[in-house]
């Protein structure tokens, strides 16, 4: 591994004192890795027990292990149950967020800096497809990384954006039960991981970062309903981008009349507990009725007490009581009359009916009960997106696969993971296969169970089976 930061190491030493060669001596040892199971489609206790990997249970996530070293597959990024969308591969510490956000099925819950969708991912889990997870990423290009994440996941009560948290506060105003808040930081968290976190690195970088972090906070606060909760989280440990910005966010709140929030323990033996020593005196000394001891509710993970990387989580909770809110207008559905080709596809393809249908260009969604109005915001997907309108027939999306399970199809082929048809059909290739005629789901047996996961579209013709699998997901 590169050098680390000479003055990020000089600043570590002061803030830690005795436990600072600790500290150091975790850049010595290789980085962890760690896999969130999806639960939407399998238990984690049946994942662990038939796993083809090498797995440690989390203490802080139920869905959540650490890979160890020397498992049977040396790619878990590249194995079947990765295309089915069977897990996550995520830092362990970055899971212990979502966990202390704790969303509930049903509730409208909104990430506001999603991508690339490791979060998303887990919240979806939560809400086990009730209620309405918005899953906004402000950057352009790693919005796809989310889109292709939430895909494969399968989640049916998702709607993505790409707008900024101005746009999304004026437009929804207090909208949600709960929010996270991941904000973009200095990643020092992530020095072992990453070469490029370790390269950018500055005093000047993290100063910016805590600029842009209140900013964002601020924004934030104005989406959650009275009674909410927001979760604002970083994977870096300078002070000034954790506990130097949940004490000025609370310290402006305290100067306005609403929102009010308060800041709520996280219980949890395995954190330390935020330090208010650690805040910028100078700002201490003009605080209105703040006392910063109440920083100490946050919690920090940290390499040295356990943890793979580090991570900062505040939970903050909306006390007050403005019952002016204004709630956006649920969103319009389409005419029935514009359904045909889709309603005859599923009629013929599918053991499930479509539901409250919308037609956004020539793309198909099926949104949740609780989406509201959209319009004014950049959407890229309004809902779970079923297929594509052509002019005299429907043709289904890659996000509707993944979506339904194997035996919502009228026709499927199931394969074994090590399987040379899984691994033909992942590259794109046709299979061979007599049988019914039209649209199948081809999906991959787990492990030695009866359990089988959706992969994707196939089309029988005569006894070839023609691959529909997206090609810029296809193996090489």
């Amino acid at each position: 591994m590169d050098a680390l930061p000479e003055q990020f190491l000089k600043k570590m030493r002061a803030l830690l004192g005795a436990e600072y060669p600790a500290f150091y001596d975790i850049y010595s040892e290789p980085p962890q890795a760690g896999l969130r199971v999806n639960t939407l489609k399998i238990s984690p206790e049946v994942f662990y027990r038939s796993a083809p990997f090498s797995l440690r249970p989390l203490a802080w996530a139920q869905a959540g292990f650490i890979l160890e070293k020397g498992g049977s597959i040396p790619q878990p990024g590249k194995h079947p149950y990765h295309a089915a969308g069977l897990y996550y591969l995520q830092d362990p510490s970055a899971m212990a967020a979502v966990e202390a956000l704790s969303p509930q099925p049903g509730e409208v819950i909104l990430d506001l800096a999603a991508a690339p969708g490791g979060k998303s991912t887990q919240i979806a889990s939560k809400l086990q497809n009730q209620g309405l997870l918005v899953a906004n990423e402000v950057h352009p290009q790693r919005i796809w990384d989310l889109i292709e994440n939430l895909e494969r996941w399968g989640g049916r009560n998702v709607v993505i954006t790409n707008e900024t948290p101005q746009n999304l506060a004026n437009h929804f105003g207090a909208f949600f039960d709960r929010v996270l808040v991941d904000a973009p930081c200095s990643g020092e968290g992530m020095f072992r991981k990453s070469a490029a976190a370790r390269r950018d690195w500055s005093p000047a970088l993290v100063q910016a970062c805590a600029a842009r972090q209140l900013s964002i906070l601020q924004q934030a606060s104005r989406l959650v309903k009275p009674g909410g909760f927001l979760v604002y989280t970083t994977c870096t440990f300078s002070p000034e981008e954790n506990e130097g910005v949940i004490f000025r966010f609370l310290t402006d709140m305290a100067l306005t009349a609403r929102p009010v929030f308060d800041l709520v323990p996280i219980p949890g033996s395995h954190f330390s507990p935020g330090v208010p020593e650690w805040i910028d005196l100078s700002w201490q000394s003009r605080n209105r009725g703040v006392i910063p001891d109440v920083v100490s509710r946050a919690v920090r993970l940290w390499p040295h007490h356990g943890a793979p990387e580090g991570h900062f989580i505040a939970l903050l909770q909306r006390i007050d009581d403005d019952r002016q809110v204004h709630l956006p207008s649920l969103r319009r559905r389409a005419p029935e009359n514009d359904c045909l080709h889709l309603r005859r596809f599923f009629a013929e393809n599918l053991m499930v009916e479509p539901k409250r249908l919308h037609l956004a260009g020539s793309y198909w969604y099926q949104a949740a009960d609780c989406t509201p109005e959209l319009g004014g915001l950049r959407v890229k997907h309004p809902g779970w997106w079923l297929g594509t309108a052509k002019a005299s027939r429907f043709e289904p999306s890659h996000a509707l696969a993944m979506g339904l399970l194997p035996a919502e199809f009228r026709r499927r082929l199931v394969f074994d993971p090590d399987s040379e048809d899984i691994l033909r059909y992942l590259r794109g290739q046709e299979l061979e296969s007599g049988g019914e005629q039209g649209w199948l789901g081809v999906a991959v047996r787990f492990a030695s169970t009866d359990l089988a996961f959706s992969l994707g579209w196939g089309k029988r013709s005569g006894a070839r089976v023609k691959n529909d699998y997206p090609r810029g997901l296809r193996w090489v």
